[in-house]
C-alpha cells in the first residue's frame, strides 16, 4: 500500500534528505507533500489526504511539538501517525511527544533503517500478546 506522506521541516535541504531517505528505506510512497512549519502543515492536512506526518521539532511560526498538539486536539487528525525526526536532546520533550499514541521519535542524524523502523512502528503498531502465549 502506498502512503501519502507530509514532510515538515523549515529546511528545504532536510526535507529533500527525508524524501530521499524514504526511497532508500523502501517506503512505498504515494504523494509526498512538504511544509516549512507546523502552520503550513496544518493547512496541507486540511486540503490533502495524508497517511503519515514526518516532522522536525524546531521550526519558526509553529513548532513540531505545537503541530502534534494541534493534531491531537483535532478530531480528524488525532489518530494520524507521526514520526518526529529531530536533533532535540531534551528527554522530557521526547517523552512528551511519544506519550501520544501513534507518535515516535528518531534522533538526527538518522539512517534509512531507523526511519523505516519508526514508520513501521507507527503504521503497524506491535500486536498485543495473547494470553495463550504468556502461559
Amino acid at each position: 500500500m502506498a502512503y501519502n506522506i507530509l514532510i515538515v521541516d523549515d529546511s528545504a535541504t532536510v526535507r529533500s534528505m527525508v524524501r530521499k531517505t524514504l526511497r532508500l528505506a523502501g517506503v512505498d510512497t504515494g504523494e509526498v507533500f512538504e511544509a516549512p512549519n507546523g502552520r503550513a502543515a496544518l493547512e496541507t492536512l486540511q486540503q490533502q489526504w495524508v497517511d503519515l506526518v514526518v516532522t522536525d521539532l524546531n521550526m519558526p511560526e509553529m513548532t513540531g511539538l505545537e503541530l502534534v498538539e494541534q493534531m491531537h486536539d483535532h478530531p480528524d487528525l488525532k489518530h494520524l501517525p507521526v514520526v518526529v525526526i529531530s536533533a532535540e536532546g531534551n528527554r522530557a520533550r521526547q517523552e512528551q511527544l511519544t506519550a501520544r499514541p501513534g507518535t515516535t521519535f528518531v534522533r538526527k542524524p538518522f539512517t534509512p533503517e531507523l526511519v523505516r523502523e519508526a514508520i513501521e512502528y507507527v503504521l503497524e503498531p506491535p500486536s498485543c500478546v495473547s494470553s495463550e502465549s504468556t502461559n
